[in-house]
């Protein structure tokens, strides 16, 4: 059963500076007249990836036959995936270069496909996509029909207006969110999270906590900067990353939860031992922390891919 409920809008939307999500990406092709956005770094540590053929004859023969892969991508900001020059041309970003250097030790095509965060994991299941790429956060409830393979940790943090008074502290009980108004991303772990945490504030006997849910990162952003939120709920690497631009004016309040990250395939796929292998050859030949220096994404690196970790608890 679909849930309906009202979305909020902002009349100037930041995308330059709003955040990817564990996940939430903007709707693609969304940007406003003269809107700057920041520039790609110009190292390509994908370049001078190469077809591993052990690798590579881990994919289904169909896949292997059509030499590409059509993989739903979320795009929203940096460091995960963003349009450095604007929508229409090609995208950059930690999640663009780690599927494009599997894609090249697999020996085929990305086929990538602009999609909202919230259509992308429904759409695996429909067979609309071969694999999902979004910041998707790995979690028990996502796991019951969704597979993962995991290629970075990031996970759930707060953001602040800067020198805001709310709140000073690293948040590590939603109780001190009590009383206060929280933005964050449609269909994201955030919104599950503090949608399923609500009661906490009765139970302290505080006043409870309002959501505001937004279909657009940069509508968030501009939700905090006018005042209309009080916080905001979203990644660790997008938070910090937007904290580090003057002109977002926002204090990262540190780390909530820790989530793997991963991309996403429909229940039972046959592409994850593929994947799988893929990231773990771009971790051991080095490619891999080439990529997260590229962005600034060093501290989130992963040892080993996985198939289906459990959720961080």
């Amino acid at each position: 059963m679909k849930r309906t409920r009202p979305r909020a809008t902002a009349l100037v939307l930041l995308p330059a500076l709003a955040l990817t999500a564990c996940g939430s990406g903007s709707t693609p092709g969304a940007a406003p007249a003269g809107a700057q956005a920041s520039p790609a770094p110009t190292d390509d540590p994908v370049a001078a990836v190469r077809r591993v053929d052990s690798v590579a004859a881990l994919l289904p023969a169909d896949v292997r036959r059509s030499g590409t892969l059509r993989i739903g991508t979320s795009v929203g900001a940096p460091p995960g995936a963003y349009y450095p020059n604007g929508p229409g041309k090609p995208p950059a970003g930690q999640d663009i270069d780690v599927a494009d250097a599997v894609a090249k030790v697999l020996g085929v095509k990305p086929d990538r496909r602009d999609a909202s965060f919230e259509t992308i994991l429904p759409a695996l299941g429909s067979g609309k996509y071969d694999v999902g790429t979004g910041n998707f956060g790995v979690t028990a409830q996502r796991l019951k029909t969704v597979d993962f393979v995991t290629y970075i940790n990031d996970g759930q943090g707060f953001a602040v207006k800067k020198g805001s008074s709310t709140l000073k502290k690293k948040v590590t009980d939603l109780t001190q969110l009590c009383g206060l108004t929280i933005g964050t991303g449609a269909g994201t772990t955030f919104e599950t999270t503090l949608t399923a945490q609500k009661g906490i504030c009765a139970k302290a006997g505080k006043e409870p906590y309002e959501v505001k849910v937004y279909s657009e990162n940069g509508a968030t952003l501009t939700a905090l900067q006018q005042g209309r939120i009080d916080v905001t709920m979203s990644t660790i690497n997008g938070l910090r990353h937007q904290a580090a631009q003057p002109a977002a004016q926002t204090t990262f309040l540190g780390e909530y939860h820790r989530l793997d990250v991963g991309f996403a395939f429909r229940k039972g796929s046959p592409l994850t031992k593929a994947f799988r292998a893929a990231v773990n050859e771009l971790i051991k030949d080095g490619t891999y922390a080439r990529i997260l220096a590229k962005w600034g994404t060093s501290a989130s690196a992963i040892d080993t891919s996985r198939i289906n970790p459990p959720e961080h608890r």
